[in-house]
């Protein structure tokens, strides 16, 4: 059976995930071009507040609130779906969780419950998405990371969840290809998204964590996940948030120099200063005057290098 993809306003889309970010922005958008959508998440309010702003500006949505670690819960997405609407046509594995910190300092218990989220969770949704398209088709798309091909410090154990369901997604994607069942497996490895995904995140690092720039906009991650109706709608976009990353990282850079600036004119005062008082004690004494500059130098050296690493 040859898979007909339908236009985004006859689909219906469960999301996972769904209550902030990348999963929040796909399913408004989707249901303002008219597609019906499947709302889960663990938080129930949220949801609840996501689906009344949808039905408010006319689209269709249902809430499910839902654990992705728990295969029942995650079933009962999938008759959510069905019941509501009476078919799933794209399944959208996009729960996750982010950890920060180096390997040997997070707790192992830390560890897992990413993976339970990140990884099984995918399986979760993979394996109702599956059940529910096995004769009818349809899509799976499953929401990766740019580090599902390079691992990066710090990120270290979402890196590796982040791998697994990359291999996943594959195997899943060729294994339904060798049985001819007509579903679509995609993946997609988005960068820093403008989303809370460092304030929900475990930490363990000294200092609240932060995208590394340049971060974009989740409504561009939206044409990723789901395609734009036209190629002018998509261009269109695309242009705007070109403008808009080019003006964030146009801020960052202003913001930056003006830190560089502040840190050498603080370095200029220090030296002056060392230097003035050490002539005072000892004018007559030539490596008394040049010994204190140079200290004063290459402490200020070593303290820029030390706030340079992670």
């Amino acid at each position: 059976m040859k898979l007909k993809r339908k236009s985004l306003k006859d689909q219906v889309i469960v999301i996972t995930g769904a209550s902030s970010g990348i999963g929040l922005t796909t399913a408004e958008m989707a249901a303002e071009r008219g597609a019906s959508v499947v709302m889960a998440a663990r938080s129930e309010g949220e949801l609840a507040l996501a689906v009344a702003r949808i039905r408010h500006n006319g689209g269709r949505a249902v809430a499910v609130a839902a654990d992705v670690t728990e295969e029942r819960e995650v079933t009962q997405i999938g008759r959510a779906a069905m019941l509501e609407f009476g078919r799933i046509d794209t399944w959208v594995n996009n729960a996750g969780l982010g950890l920060y910190g180096r390997l040997v300092d997070q707790p192992m218990a830390d560890k897992r419950k990413l993976f339970e989220i990140n990884f099984w969770g995918v399986v979760n949704g993979c394996r109702v998405a599956v059940d529910h398209m096995r004769t009818r088709g349809g899509t799976i798309i499953n929401v990766g990371s740019e580090v599902s091909d390079r691992a990066v410090p710090l990120l270290g154990i979402y890196s590796a969840s982040k791998h697994a369901v990359r291999a996943y997604n594959d195997t899943l994607r060729m294994e339904l290809e060798h049985d001819r069942i007509p579903i679509w497996v995609s993946l997609v490895k988005p960068g820093p998204i403008d989303t809370p995904f460092p304030q929900h995140a475990a930490n363990y690092m000294p200092r609240e964590p932060k995208h590394s720039p340049p971060v974009y906009s989740p409504v561009r991650q939206y044409y990723d996940v789901v395609p734009a109706q036209s190629s002018s709608m998509q261009s269109a976009a695309y242009a705007m948030e070109r403008e808009a990353s080019r003006m964030r990282d146009e801020r960052r850079r202003i913001e930056r120099a003006r830190e560089q600036m502040e840190h050498e004119a603080s370095r200029a005062s220090s030296f002056t200063s060392s230097w003035g008082s050490s002539g005072s004690r000892s004018s007559g004494s030539s490596s008394s005057s040049s010994s204190s500059p140079s200290s004063s130098h290459s402490s200020g050296t070593s303290g820029g290098g030390s706030a340079g690493g992670w």
